[in-house]
């Protein structure tokens, strides 16, 4: 099927209240351009390099967000460009991120990345070192950062039941923080890919991530 033919497939599954972000990362320019004109406006990247190309060349009124690991020393090429980063794993990349949104009198909007799934290769704070830093405050070093809720990746090849497990202990400790972190910009909850947005969505995500139901295969 087409990049449009899926992009409407998708939408007919998603409530109103969830946000999509198309993942196109290794995907084409003109294949953006396809999701684009279909009404798309939200699209993720994973590096640094092929998502300041991207942006130099398509519409400038897309919403970038950045959903792959982040290097500290790429932080000056994404901060400026995108709207969201949703894979902040470790208090050195949210400092690094800090430092530079701060000289640059900015103010980054992310999402911290909690990891829950068993692969070791994903990334993340802990469950306990989230509510560590809510408990504690700590948001309050970073004043050049706006925290806009949470971010995970579900294990692969496990099943639905394990999955939705997953996806509902981090819906839990979204509602937590939510209570108690008095923020109105505290209300992104990303989780869901290709394999299991709906999933996700049952169990309280408000933003899915798709690049392969939508574009295909990766390039």
């Amino acid at each position: 099927m087409s990049v449009v033919q899926n992009i409407t497939n998708i939408r007919k599954q998603l409530p109103k209240h969830v946000q999509l972000v198309c993942v196109s990362k290794f995907h084409s320019v003109e294949t953006i351009q396809m999701a684009y004109d279909a009404g798309e406006r939200i699209f993720g990247e994973s590096r640094a390099q092929e998502l300041a190309h991207k942006q130099a060349l398509l519409p400038k009124d897309i919403e970038w967000h950045f959903v792959g690991t982040l290097q500290t020393n790429k932080v000056k090429q994404v901060v400026p460009i995108v709207t969201l980063i949703h894979s902040v794993d470790s208090l050195k990349l949210l400092s690094a991120i800090n430092r530079y949104a701060e000289n640059q009198g900015l103010i980054s909007r992310v999402l911290l990345e909690v990891h829950i799934a068993q692969e070791e290769t994903k990334h993340g704070f802990t469950i306990e070192e989230i509510t560590t830093f809510f408990s504690q405050s700590l948001w309050g070093d970073y004043p050049a950062v706006q925290i806009c809720g949470l971010m995970t990746m579900g294990t692969n090849g496990v099943t639905e039941q394990e999955n939705r497990n997953e996806f509902e202990s981090i819906a839990a400790l979204f509602k937590e923080i939510k209570m108690s972190f008095n923020a109105s910009y505290f209300n992104v909850l990303s989780m869901g890919m290709s394999n299991d947005y709906k999933i996700a969505i049952k169990a309280g995500s408000n933003m899915v991530r798709i690049g392969s139901s939508i574009f295909g295969e990766r390039v």
